[in-house]
Protein backbone atom coordinates (compact mmCIF):
# COMPACT_ATOMS: atom_id res chain seq x y z
CA UNK A 1 0.00 0.00 0.00
CA UNK A 2 1.18 3.33 -1.20
CA UNK A 3 1.98 5.94 1.66
CA UNK A 4 -0.93 8.23 -0.11
CA UNK A 5 -3.18 4.94 0.06
CA UNK A 6 -2.17 4.47 3.91
CA UNK A 7 -2.66 7.89 4.78
CA UNK A 8 -5.97 8.35 3.42
CA UNK A 9 -7.15 5.47 4.78
CA UNK A 10 -6.57 6.22 8.21
CA UNK A 11 -8.83 9.34 8.10
CA UNK A 12 -6.57 11.65 6.90
CA UNK A 13 -6.51 13.98 3.98
CA UNK A 14 -3.35 14.71 2.06
CA UNK A 15 -2.47 18.65 1.47
CA UNK A 16 0.83 19.83 1.07
CA UNK A 17 2.40 17.08 2.74
CA UNK A 18 0.57 18.10 5.72
CA UNK A 19 -2.15 15.46 6.40
CA UNK A 20 -5.86 16.44 7.89
CA UNK A 21 -7.48 13.84 9.99
CA UNK A 22 -11.14 13.94 9.02
CA UNK A 23 -13.79 13.73 11.92
CA UNK A 24 -17.13 13.79 10.57
CA UNK A 25 -17.61 16.94 10.17
CA UNK A 26 -14.68 18.47 11.63
CA UNK A 27 -10.89 17.92 10.86
CA UNK A 28 -7.34 18.33 12.77
CA UNK A 29 -4.46 19.51 11.32
CA UNK A 30 -0.93 19.32 13.46
CA UNK A 31 2.00 21.31 12.53
CA UNK A 32 5.56 20.99 14.89
CA UNK A 33 6.55 24.64 14.94
CA UNK A 34 10.04 25.43 16.68
CA UNK A 35 8.47 27.67 19.73
CA UNK A 36 5.33 24.71 19.88
CA UNK A 37 3.08 22.19 18.50
CA UNK A 38 -0.09 24.09 16.36
CA UNK A 39 -2.96 21.78 15.86
CA UNK A 40 -5.42 23.06 14.07
CA UNK A 41 -9.16 21.95 14.32
CA UNK A 42 -11.93 23.06 11.69
CA UNK A 43 -15.07 22.30 10.24
CA UNK A 44 -17.84 21.47 13.02
CA UNK A 45 -17.38 20.05 16.06
CA UNK A 46 -20.67 18.00 17.20
CA UNK A 47 -22.04 15.81 19.67
CA UNK A 48 -21.39 13.50 17.30
CA UNK A 49 -17.60 13.67 16.75
CA UNK A 50 -16.57 15.26 19.42
CA UNK A 51 -14.89 12.52 21.24
CA UNK A 52 -12.81 11.87 17.78
CA UNK A 53 -11.73 15.38 17.81
CA UNK A 54 -10.26 15.02 21.19
CA UNK A 55 -8.47 12.30 20.49
CA UNK A 56 -6.79 12.99 17.52
CA UNK A 57 -5.76 16.59 19.40
CA UNK A 58 -4.49 14.76 22.36
CA UNK A 59 -2.56 12.86 20.27
CA UNK A 60 -0.53 15.96 19.36
CA UNK A 61 0.03 17.24 22.60
CA UNK A 62 3.84 17.08 23.07
CA UNK A 63 5.81 16.46 25.93
CA UNK A 64 8.89 18.70 25.29
CA UNK A 65 7.60 22.33 23.94
CA UNK A 66 4.20 24.35 24.43
CA UNK A 67 0.99 23.43 22.46
CA UNK A 68 -1.33 25.85 20.57
CA UNK A 69 -5.01 24.81 20.22
CA UNK A 70 -5.91 27.08 17.33
CA UNK A 71 -9.76 26.69 16.47
CA UNK A 72 -10.04 29.54 14.88
CA UNK A 73 -11.25 27.40 11.50
CA UNK A 74 -14.57 26.01 13.41
CA UNK A 75 -16.98 27.09 11.89
CA UNK A 76 -19.58 25.60 14.46
CA UNK A 77 -19.39 24.22 17.79
CA UNK A 78 -22.04 22.49 20.20
CA UNK A 79 -21.77 22.99 23.70
CA UNK A 80 -20.00 19.97 24.10
CA UNK A 81 -16.82 21.63 22.48
CA UNK A 82 -16.34 22.75 26.15
CA UNK A 83 -15.30 18.72 26.52
CA UNK A 84 -12.23 19.58 24.08
CA UNK A 85 -10.89 22.39 26.55
CA UNK A 86 -11.09 20.19 29.25
CA UNK A 87 -9.40 17.40 28.16
CA UNK A 88 -6.71 19.78 26.03
CA UNK A 89 -6.04 21.33 29.94
CA UNK A 90 -5.73 18.30 31.45
CA UNK A 91 -3.52 16.47 29.12
CA UNK A 92 -1.08 19.91 29.23
CA UNK A 93 -1.03 19.47 32.66
CA UNK A 94 -0.40 15.95 32.95
CA UNK A 95 3.04 16.09 30.67
CA UNK A 96 3.74 19.52 32.10
CA UNK A 97 3.75 22.01 29.27
CA UNK A 98 2.21 25.07 28.30
CA UNK A 99 -0.82 25.83 25.96
CA UNK A 100 -3.01 28.27 24.74
CA UNK A 101 -6.56 28.53 22.35
CA UNK A 102 -6.94 30.97 19.64
CA UNK A 103 -10.48 31.13 19.65
CA UNK A 104 -12.79 32.06 15.93
CA UNK A 105 -15.98 33.67 16.39
CA UNK A 106 -18.01 29.80 16.77
CA UNK A 107 -15.33 29.12 19.32
CA UNK A 108 -15.60 32.57 21.15
CA UNK A 109 -19.22 32.07 21.39
CA UNK A 110 -19.17 28.93 23.26
CA UNK A 111 -16.55 30.79 25.81
CA UNK A 112 -18.71 33.63 26.15
CA UNK A 113 -21.12 31.76 27.78
CA UNK A 114 -18.74 30.30 29.83
CA UNK A 115 -18.60 32.75 33.22
CA UNK A 116 -14.96 32.05 34.73
CA UNK A 117 -12.85 30.48 31.65
CA UNK A 118 -10.01 28.63 33.28
CA UNK A 119 -7.96 28.60 29.79
CA UNK A 120 -5.30 30.49 28.48
CA UNK A 121 -6.89 32.52 25.45
CA UNK A 122 -4.88 34.22 22.37
CA UNK A 123 -6.46 35.61 19.39
CA UNK A 124 -4.10 34.35 16.93
CA UNK A 125 -1.36 31.66 16.63
CA UNK A 126 1.75 34.52 16.09
CA UNK A 127 0.45 35.84 19.21
CA UNK A 128 0.41 32.72 21.14
CA UNK A 129 4.40 31.92 19.36
CA UNK A 130 5.11 35.41 20.57
CA UNK A 131 4.02 34.62 24.16
CA UNK A 132 6.41 31.39 24.68
CA UNK A 133 9.21 33.44 23.07
CA UNK A 134 8.73 35.95 25.74
CA UNK A 135 8.49 33.40 28.10
CA UNK A 136 11.34 31.46 26.63
CA UNK A 137 13.22 35.01 27.16
CA UNK A 138 12.28 35.74 30.48
CA UNK A 139 13.75 32.34 31.40
CA UNK A 140 16.72 32.42 29.91
CA UNK A 141 17.35 35.75 31.27
CA UNK A 142 16.56 34.51 35.05
CA UNK A 143 19.01 31.37 34.07
CA UNK A 144 22.14 34.08 33.20
CA UNK A 145 21.47 36.00 36.03
CA UNK A 146 21.55 33.35 38.20
CA UNK A 147 24.87 31.58 36.74
CA UNK A 148 26.22 35.60 36.06
CA UNK A 149 25.67 35.69 40.72
CA UNK A 150 27.24 32.85 41.46
CA UNK A 151 30.21 33.34 39.30
CA UNK A 152 30.96 36.70 40.44
CA UNK A 153 30.48 35.31 44.52
CA UNK A 154 33.07 32.63 43.30
CA UNK A 155 35.96 35.02 41.68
Amino acid sequence: MTQMAAALSSGAVLRYGNPAFDCDGAWVRALSRQLATVVTVGGSVTDDNIERVVAFVNRFIPGEKPFVLDLSAVDAVSASGARLLDAVSETCEDVGVEWAIVTGEAVSGLLGGIADLAWPVVTSVPDALEHFAEANQRRRSMVLALATSKLTRSA
